[in-house]
């Protein structure tokens, strides 16, 4: 069989479409308070595992330090990032505060555990300028 026709795991398919979509999440705690723990960073990550698993979405990578988390998330074209995002954030901040809630009121976070706002960066494939160039290089029929 040739290289060209065997499966590649990275790339997904569906009834209508192949995709390969991966998004870079970060989130911060509310005013960067260093809550986490190595011990709260891991549960977060299975917070996380399991709820992009509802969403049909798989957690590639997982770190953090003492005031954020860094994901990176291989998701289908039916989600809306923004969804998948305020439930990741809502369950995880519903789940470690009521796990670690003499930690979070030590450090005095309110009722509040991530900050509102968060990044999203797309990934993977081929950098920009290749896509670019090679858009730039289709032939137009005449």
């Amino acid at each position: 069989m040739s290289p060209r026709w065997e499966p590649d795991p990275d790339i997904r398919r569906g009834n209508h479409v192949t995709y390969h979509l991966h998004a870079h999440l970060v989130f911060v705690t509310k005013y960067r308070r260093d809550v986490f723990s190595d011990e709260m960073l891991t549960r977060c990550e299975a917070i996380m595992k399991d709820v992009c698993g509802s969403f049909g979405a798989q957690v590639r990578e997982f770190n953090g330090g003492g005031d954020h988390v860094h994901l990176l998330v291989h998701y289908p074209p039916k989600i809306a990032l923004s969804k998948l995002v305020n439930s990741l954030k809502g369950v995880s901040s519903r789940y470690l505060r009521a796990e670690y809630t003499g930690r979070i009121n030590r450090i005095g976070m309110g009722s509040v555990f991530w900050a509102p706002s968060y990044f999203v960066g797309s990934c993977g494939g081929a950098p920009l300028s290749i896509v670019k160039e090679y858009i730039e290089n289709q032939k137009r029929p005449i």
